[in-house]
């Protein structure tokens, strides 16, 4: 029995010791170029920046703050952002109920109907001539309604409500009187809450590093996101290396750094927000020892 206690401290310790190293290792990209938006654009340049800060400036933050575009993109993403995610956690979450109780008529075939669309997508040019149609080119439309159901999102939703909340429970509630809406919204959506706050987290993701499709379905740069916006700093500071003067070659390294950084920060200051949803969401149909 001791041996065995003896065993089980070292293979927690084993475990530790790896997932630190595996932390670390995941975290490295982040502070090298956390470090790299912060130092001095001449040793950012020289490539002599590792994980740490050096000859601390926010030269570079200066530099894309300066833009008035970004705080048009900014705006634009979140609106993007914000009206994507809810329409699609309205649409993922009404198809996946339906899909999750065992009285529904067609079950099956609703399922193969819902899957065959994983694997048989008309690809780029009649997803382009579909958005054309439908009037939504040079729109904020082309930025949210394309790609607003995953079908992927909706198997997950599915399996949650169909394996975590009784059944029982709402056979109770229709005895009881309650409706199919009434079920969803008081018994099922409160109980779902660990998925819909993955889904959520996931929404938001997708839609704040949506780039594809603004290179797709807009020209015009009032609807440009920040993914655009900051591309279009990039490019331009690129430009001038070849014919610009010394300092903005120099400052085109920092910015590549500093770009990532402003992009990036508002998903990771909102992740700890879901954490603690996203263990319980993640595991969903897994086996429980």
């Amino acid at each position: 029995m001791v041996e065995n206690k003896g065993k089980d401290k070292a293979f927690n310790w084993i475990m530790v010791a790896l997932m630190a190293i595996y932390a670390f290792i995941t975290l490295l990209p982040l502070l090298h170029v956390l470090a790299n938006s912060f130092s001095a654009p001449e040793l950012v340049n020289k490539g002599k920046i590792g994980i740490f800060p050096q000859g601390f400036t926010l030269e570079s933050y200066r530099k894309v703050f300066e833009e008035e575009s970004i705080f048009t993109g900014f705006a634009n993403t979140l609106f993007y952002t914000v009206c994507g995610t809810i329409l699609q956690l309205v649409l993922q979450f009404c198809a996946a109920y339906p899909l999750s109780r065992r009285d529904l008529k067609g079950k099956g075939f609703f399922n193969m109907f819902f899957a065959l669309t994983m694997f048989i997508q008309g690809g780029l040019i009649p997803t382009f001539l579909v958005v054309k149609m439908l009037g939504m080119l040079n729109t904020p439309l082309a930025m949210i309604i394309p790609g607003c159901v995953g079908i992927y999102n909706i198997i997950i939703i599915r399996t949650y409500m169909s394996t975590a909340i009784p059944w029982e429970l709402q056979e109770a509630a229709m005895i009881d009187g309650s409706g199919n809406i009434r079920i969803f919204l008081q018994i099922v959506l409160p109980l779902s809450l660990p998925i819909v706050a993955v889904m959520t987290l996931y929404a938001i993701v997708g839609y704040w590093n949506s780039y594809f499709n603004s290179l797709m379905y807009l020209t015009n740069d009032r609807y440009f996101p920040l993914q655009r916006v900051l591309q279009g700093i990039l490019v331009s500071n690129e430009t001038h290396v070849g014919g610009g003067t010394v300092e903005q070659g120099v400052m085109a390294e920092s910015l590549k750094y500093t770009t990532i950084i402003v992009s990036s920060a508002p998903i990771l200051l909102l992740y700890p927000f879901f954490e603690r949803f996203f263990e319980k969401g993640l595991m969903v149909g897994g086996v429980k020892g």
